[in-house]
């Protein structure tokens, strides 16, 4: 869910490189929700799509996701697919529509975005982005210019990710 308008935020940025389909992005979304709580308006946190190969249906819930946004649903979908992973693993697009459905979205048009590909470069520039900078798993969240690898684990990353943000506020402040 990039935000590809020229006016930059004010406040830092906390790039989250997910994937759609991942355990371990499943595992991070406590963090996110505490991050959310802490800072609110003042991180701007962007998740960006990394669609692993290993996982078939990610590329297709990323394009979902896009189409979640632009309903107003971003978020919530996002969580929604990821708090059911299994069932993406199980059924693929049809899962996808399922929860766009239960969340009040035109299904339809989840439907027809999945077939017409509309958000298919958002998903594959930020994908071409992660692999430049050298994300290569997921979750891996970029804040200050710092790349933290929560693939491998994830244990301190939100504590890394609250001390780069105080600082990045303070330093906003002064």
């Amino acid at each position: 869910m990039s935000d590809s308008s020229p006016v930059r935020s004010a406040a830092p940025v906390l790039d989250v490189w997910c994937e759609l389909q991942c355990p371990d992005c499943r595992s991070a979304l406590d963090d996110l929700r505490a991050l959310r709580a802490r800072y609110g308006d003042r991180l701007d946190l962007r998740l960006r799509h990394f669609p692993l190969e290993k996982h078939k249906h990610a590329f297709a819930a990323a394009q979902a996701a896009e189409e979640a946004v632009e309903q107003g649903q971003g978020w919530p979908f996002v969580e929604a697919v990821l708090g059911r992973v299994e069932e993406l693993d199980r059924e693929g697009e049809p899962f996808l529509i399922e929860v766009a459905r239960e969340l009040g979205l035109d299904a339809e048009e989840f439907d027809t975005a999945l077939i017409d590909g509309r958000h298919i470069l958002i998903v594959d520039a930020d994908q071409a982005e992660g692999k430049a900078i050298g994300v290569t798993g997921t979750p891996t969240y970029v804040i200050g210019g710092e790349l933290l690898d929560g693939g491998k684990s994830q244990e301190g990353l939100r504590e890394r990710i609250e001390e780069i943000a105080d600082r990045l506020l303070t330093e906003q402040d002064a």
